[in-house]
């Protein structure tokens, strides 16, 4: 397909031709080809690079830019083309995008392949004179996330392209499109624990230290911690206990060594650094020990001039006020927040990371109509 023809699809044409593109985590190839015949007709100046290597890379990622006159603002669109695994049992074909009544079927349809190019509908439709504006997508999103966002960051900050405003386009939305979009996000760290004992017998235990007695103390002690209370934009942070291992076959042994992992999502009120070393401290009275990785930090885009400018947007398109949030997972926005002040905002989420991934045909032109308002308004 030529250049030409993507600069006239419909949001809905251009969402199939990126979900045509087999992109399981970690995309690269034929979806970023695809994505830069949407954008090269439409002025934008297309750099796609790897970065990282071996286990989590190498990552593809894109980044375009339109330059707008001098002095101009700079609005950037984040996301990602790249797609959980589809699983088994789709209706049909997860990358044989498939139009059913008013539906649009195929895996990313809605995290986030419709939200992208409806970016690319709102970019087409907003004249080069309104300001820069600016593509962030990586490959590597629903993956580790080492290689990607960060890897563009740097990019960016390289060749003098910090945006004003970034929008980032996950799903947000809920019951209908438009009630919800995200101002922050509470983080993330996993910490793996682990106790070492010594082996022996069951009949004599005194020969033998029994490491699942200590780390099973050691769980109820992180169980029964109260993070906090939650604050005005966040719910209370939690532990959770995501795995316990001992991987012992015999019935007569004690074993030598038990592990077990945590997840912890907390909110501004703390640090992934600090709640670590607090584990750490538990585990340590317990005679074990901690390995900690932080996904991210909890982070909170005050409502103000940026949210009221997509509030107005969808309550333009929509008649709906959208509920200002914190709530769900980790994003992308986890690592963008420390180059502009970022939102999410996008399509319904009941069917992302679902077999028969499905979005609303008129939900995809009504987004691209929401975020060209949005950049209209970014940029003036």
């Amino acid at each position: 397909m030529t250049n030409a023809l993507f600069a006239t699809q419909s949001v809905a044409e251009m969402a199939e031709a990126l979900i045509a593109c087999p992109s399981v985590t970690p995309a690269a190839g034929l979806v970023f080809d695809c994505l830069e015949r949407q954008l090269a007709p439409l002025g934008f100046a297309v750099t796609r690079f790897t970065a990282g290597g071996p286990p989590d890379g190498p990552v593809e990622n894109l980044f375009a830019i339109r330059h707008g006159p001098a002095g101009t603002r700079h609005f950037a669109f984040a996301g990602h083309v790249d797609v959980v695994p589809p699983g088994e049992g789709w209706t049909t074909a997860p990358f044989a995008p498939e139009r059913r009544g008013d539906l649009l079927y195929g895996r990313g349809a809605v995290d986030m392949k419709g939200a992208i190019a409806a970016m690319v509908a709102a970019a087409r439709d907003l004249p080069a004179s309104a300001g820069t504006v600016s593509f962030v997508i990586t490959g590597d999103e629903e993956g580790p996330a080492r290689f990607g966002t960060l890897a563009l960051i740097e990019h960016m900050r390289a060749v003098g392209a910090i945006p004003d405003l970034c929008l980032v386009g996950e799903p947000t939305s809920v019951a209908r499109l438009g009630d919800t979009i995200k101002i922050g996000r509470r983080g993330s760290v996993n910490v793996w624990l682990e106790v070492e004992g010594v082996q022996g017998h069951v009949a004599y235990p005194h020969l033998a230290d029994n490491p699942i007695t200590r780390l099973v103390a050691m769980l109820g002690e992180l169980d029964a911690l109260a993070l906090d209370d939650g604050t005005d934009w966040f719910q209370p942070s939690n532990l959770e206990i995501t795995d316990l291992t001992v991987g012992n076959p015999a019935t007569n042994v004690i074993p030598a060594r038990a592990s077990a992992r945590i997840s912890i999502r907390f909110n501004d009120l703390h640090t992934g650094a600090i709640l670590s070393d607090r584990v750490a401290d538990i585990a340590a009275r317990h005679g074990g020990s901690a390995r900690a990785v932080i996904s991210g930090e909890a982070f909170l885009t005050p409502p103000g001039t940026f949210s009221d400018i997509v509030s107005a947007a969808i309550a333009a398109e929509t008649g709906t006020r959208p509920e200002l949030s914190t709530s769900g997972g980790t994003s992308d926005a986890r690592f963008l927040k420390d180059l502009s002040p970022v939102i999410e905002f996008g399509l319904s989420n009941a069917t992302m990371h679902k077999r028969d991934e499905a979005v609303a045909l008129a939900d995809l032109e009504t987004l691209a109509r929401i975020y060209r308002r949005i950049a209209e308004a970014a940029l003036a």
